[in-house]
């Protein structure tokens, strides 16, 4: 079963995550006490399992991983109530991200990422009929920063318009996004409806230091931008006006990694199921919420 509004389908990144927990600064030279732990990952994976534990609409995924974890991959997303079809890659294995978790107020996070697989995603991995029942395509951002994945979101996004399926896409990362250039990230997201960029990202892609200004100027080029303000909530922007701000729910961060893809996916599933840009959003605080009191990237399997 699809749901009213039909299947999201999420085209991504599927990560191997480490996350090392360490209380103060890192001690260069030597150790430093730190908690790891080795978790499932990866922006589009997360956004995938996200909007399946909001519910309302069957979610699919689709990644590329490498034979060294496909399995393991396979039944975690599984596990969180996703359909995966997971390109197995026989030469390169799946991406790893270190997450460094600084366990001080703002449980900030630090990436090393290696994206492996994930970025060989391509062309030939695409099928139209895995539009079939859907209601939305969402592109993780991570998509736009190798030539393969860029024609893989080209011809993906082309099908998309052709059977009127509405496409999102979340930039994902400020540090890729400033080495691929705002023009060109822009003129890459033409066919986006939905665009979820981060406050750093928003004002990368505008030049704006004013988030509000940032907003505004995104959505002359995209109908709808929601940009994801953390422990400040979202602001909605649509015709050149912020047309909505809504509040973040207060909580003790542990772990703010994937809180962004939380509130990306719950999102997501909303407008699915039938809500307002403004009452989804409401529900993406309440699940970037949910992310960051948890350790790791993606909400607790399903029973």
């Amino acid at each position: 079963m699809t749901g009213p509004g039909g299947a999201l389908l999420v085209v991504g990144d599927v990560i191997t995550d480490v996350v090392a927990r360490h209380a103060g600064p890192l001690a260069p030279g030597t150790d430093t006490a730190a908690v790891i732990r080795t978790v499932p990952g990866g922006a589009g994976a997360n956004v995938a399992c996200w909007a399946a534990r909001r519910g309302g609409c069957e979610v699919r995924l689709l990644g590329r991983v490498g034979a060294d974890a496909a399995v393991w991959h396979e039944r975690e997303l599984a596990a969180c109530g996703v359909r995966p079809r997971l390109v197995v890659d026989a030469d390169v294995p799946t991406g790893t991200v270190v997450c460094l978790v600084d366990e001080g107020a703002a449980a900030e996070r630090t990436f090393l990422t290696d994206s492996g697989a994930s970025l060989r995603l391509g062309p030939e991995d695409w099928s139209d009929a895995l539009l079939d029942g859907v209601g939305r395509l969402h592109l993780s951002g991570y998509l736009l920063f190798s030539g393969s994945s860029r024609a893989l979101v080209a011809v993906a996004s082309k099908a998309a318009e052709a059977r009127g399926v509405p496409v999102s896409v979340d930039p994902a990362s400020a540090g890729f996004l400033a080495e691929l250039g705002p023009d060109r990230f822009l003129s890459l997201v033409e066919r986006v409806d939905v665009l979820l960029p981060s406050r750093d990202e928003a004002c990368l892609l505008t030049g704006c230091a004013d988030v509000a200004e940032a907003a505004a100027s995104l959505s002359r080029r995209v109908p709808l931008v929601v940009v994801k303000l953390g422990a400040e909530g979202a602001l909605l922007a649509r015709s050149g006006e912020v047309c909505a701000r809504v509040p973040a729910l207060p909580v003790t961060p542990r772990d703010t990694t994937g809180a962004g893809d939380a509130f990306t996916g719950a999102f997501l599933a909303a407008l699915l199921a039938g809500a307002d840009p403004g009452r989804a959003a409401e529900e993406g605080c309440r699940a970037g919420a949910a992310a960051v009191e948890r350790v790791g990237a993606r909400p607790p399997a399903r029973d």
